[in-house]
Formats: C-alpha cells, structure tokens, sequence
C-alpha cells in the first residue's frame, strides 16, 4: 500500500468544531465499513488516521469527519477547500461487522461516531438482517455529530434504534441525560446479553464502556470490539 493523490470536493460542517471533508482519489479502492486511511495534507506532509464516514454504499468519493482543536493538523485540514490536492492510504483496521445476522448494539461518543455512522448506513443500505441499537452521548443536542443523518436511518430501518445521551437537557430532542452508564444500557437495550457491543470514543470511555459490559453486565470479552480514537 503507497500514497496516493486524493482530490477535494467539498467540505461539509456538521456541528460547530467537526468538520466532514470528501474528496475524490485517483484509484477508488474498496473497503468495509468501519476503516480508516491515513491522510496526509499541507506542505509539512501532516499526517493522521482517520476513520471512514461515508458507507461503501455511498459510492463516487470517500469521507473523513474530524473535530477541530488546536493542532496544526486540524488547521491544515480546517483551510483545505473544493479542488485542493492531498494524500491518503487505505483501507486499514479492523473494526468492522460481521457479515452474519446478529443482534449488535453500539456505545459512542462525540466524534468516536464515524466509523459506526459508516457501519449502519451500510447494514441500512444493504436491508442487512441486523438489530441494532446506538448509544451515542454527547455534552449538548448542538454537539450531535450526523443528527439528521442517523434520523433518517431510523425512519428507514425497523430494526435501528437511536438512543441519544446528553449531559445538558434538550427539549428539541428525545434523549436520556447523563452518561452511558449499567442502567441506561439495561434500561435502553433490555436484551443487552444477547448482543454484539461495539465501543468507539476517546480511550477513557472505552475503557470506561468495557469495564461496565465486562465486570458490572457480565459480558463475555468475545462479545465487546473496541476501537480507541487517540487525540482526535
């Protein structure tokens, strides 16, 4: 696997720091949903791994979505624009589904969403024999990384179910308030034990979501696949 140039389409903002930026390779590669690739942008060759938004089901570009902080990274990425030049690799990882019919239920927060926004657009897509249930939690309704996007997936898919956590109270949106804890998960997805988890997030909260299923629910560790979003 080598470089190869990529070229921008557009950038999308989905929340106030989180930007989506699609852009169109030279060699159109497949992949499954949950990959990522490494991007490389600006003359200083700044590099990260990032995960895949979009579904292979979404064909004709590939996205990555990135919360914006202070890095010189994020900077780079923050000024690139319809027609710039950069580079990637992929697909990598192995954080993917199954392709047998099982019960699946998914534990996110903030931008740790993107490979798992990719993973039920596909299974929606395909009309895959998956129920699936996504805990996403975030701080405020405003932070919610593809609100609009994972609605429609439940109006189109009988067997997803959306449950939003927020720290902040939301009359705009139903949600449960506080954190993914032992009695939101039992209370949320009452046939926890029969499921697949699936955590993505900052290594605190997956650390955190895997002692909760592991010691507290009694999970076995074959049923819990984690994925660690180092620095954002």
């Amino acid at each position: 696997m080598k470089p190869q140039k990529a070229i921008v389409v557009s950038v999308i903002k989905r929340a106030e720091y989180v930007r989506s930026l699609r852009f169109l390779p030279e060699q159109q590669l497949p992949f499954k949903a949950g990959q990522f690739l490494r991007l490389e942008i600006g003359e200083n060759k700044l590099k990260r791994y990032l995960s895949i938004s979009n579904s292979p089901t979404e064909t004709g570009y590939l996205e990555v979505t990135k919360k914006l902080t202070g890095s010189d990274f994020s900077k780079a990425l923050d000024g690139l624009k319809s027609g710039d030049t950069v580079f990637i690799e992929y697909p990598m990882g192995s954080f993917i589904l199954d392709e047998k019919p099982l019960k699946i239920a998914f534990l996110s927060g903030g931008i740790g969403i993107t490979p798992i926004r990719s993973m039920i657009k596909y299974a929606t897509d395909k009309k895959l024999d998956f129920n699936i249930a996504l805990l996403y939690v975030n701080k405020t309704v405003d932070d919610i990384v593809f609100r609009q996007d994972f609605e429609d997936m439940q109006a189109a898919n009988p067997q997803f179910k959306l449950v939003n956590v927020l720290s902040e109270p939301a009359g705009s949106i139903d949600c449960k308030i506080g954190r993914i804890d032992s009695h939101i998960i039992e209370e949320a997805i009452p046939d926890f034990a029969e499921r697949r988890f699936y955590i993505c997030g900052p290594p605190e909260m997956v650390s955190a979501m895997k002692n909760i299923l592991l010691n507290e629910l009694h999970m076995p560790t074959e049923a819990v696949v984690t994925e660690n979003f180092q620095g954002y």
